[in-house]
């Protein structure tokens, strides 16, 4: 994972009257006289960093957006505050099933970026009191946007934290696991809302449909009796006896409509209503023995047109 807006940041700069730019070249001018050298601006104390930071903050706020000297000290003090980063993301290390130590720091400095951008100087506050909570959001919400296996609006995330300490916090009240209505109450939702939040949990993590259950003595792999464990998908489910009729009723469709008004009317007679064959007579006027031809005939035209087909 690389993060483009740090490419404008320099690894090393060079006195200020000829600094290194971003691309390579130099930025020379007035713009930049009287900016002490930084070397190296990964390597500096907590203490350097903060007193520098604010020299450079205070020359960034007089430079034009976009020149090769604007480019160069914000780059600078991305470099300096790195270590910022770092701190932020310690907590965030090597967490179960979350991403590279490496992504985290590449995230933490996008909102450091963030930060250094909406930074004003005037307002006779430190760096680091707006840059630490830009850093730690952004990789927050990274956790919160990648860590899902399934993607649901940010609200209901949320809402997963919020039952999941109200369910630890009932549950060790009440010494059983709470109800909708129970969690409802407590939090001031109602329980549409609870089992809304309830459902859209079950997309946190999820387990795949060929991996292997555990047998009935409670450990994973192969029973008892050399049989191969069962995957979930032959846990789960069923066949569906209607399933097979699909086809058939697809097939059968435009044969049926191809059928003569009374032929249709005797089979929605008997099958539809489920009427027998002297009912049907008695309806459509015709003797039981003549609906039992009629009938006879129209179903073994619609198998051999099925059959043929």
């Amino acid at each position: 994972m690389t993060i483009t807006a740090t490419t404008e940041a320099t690894t090393s700069t060079t006195p200020p009257t000829t600094a290194a730019a971003p691309d390579g070249g130099a930025v020379a001018g007035p713009a930049l006289s009287g900016l002490p050298e930084v070397p190296c601006p990964r390597e500096l104390s907590t203490c350097d960093a903060r007193q520098l930071t604010r020299v450079f903050f205070e020359r960034l706020r007089s430079l034009e957006e976009g020149t090769r000297e604007y480019q160069y000290v914000r780059g600078t003090l991305i470099e300096m505050n790195i270590s910022l980063v770092n701190f932020a993301a310690r907590p965030f290390r090597d967490r179960p099933g979350g991403p590279e130590n490496e992504d985290i720091v590449q995230v933490g400095i996008i909102g450091l970026i963030k930060a250094i951008d909406r930074y004003d100087p005037d307002r006779n506050t430190q760096f680091t009191t707006l840059a630490v909570p830009y850093i730690t959001g952004e990789i927050k919400r990274h956790f919160r946007d990648t860590t899902w296996a399934v993607r649901v609006p940010r609200r209901l995330q949320e809402q997963r934290l919020l039952l999941a300490k109200a369910t630890e916090e009932l549950t060790s009240e009440t010494d059983r696991a709470p109800t909708p209505a129970e969690l409802a109450a407590h939090l001031g939702l109602t329980e549409d809302e609870v089992r809304e939040g309830l459902v859209a949990a079950n997309g946190y993590s999820t387990q795949s449909l060929d991996a292997p259950q555990p047998s009935e003595s409670g450990g994973a792999g192969t029973p008892a009796g050399g049989q191969p464990a069962r995957s979930l998908a032959d846990t789960v489910g069923g066949v569906d006896p209607a399933l097979e009729a699909v086809e058939d009723r697809h097939a059968l469709a435009p044969l049926l409509a191809g059928l003569d008004e009374r032929s249709t009317r005797i089979l929605q007679l008997r099958f539809g209503q489920e009427m027998t064959q002297a009912e049907i007579g008695e309806e459509i006027g015709l003797s039981q023995m003549h609906v039992s031809r009629l009938l006879a005939r129209t179903l073994e035209t619609l198998r051999e047109e099925m059959l043929h087909d």
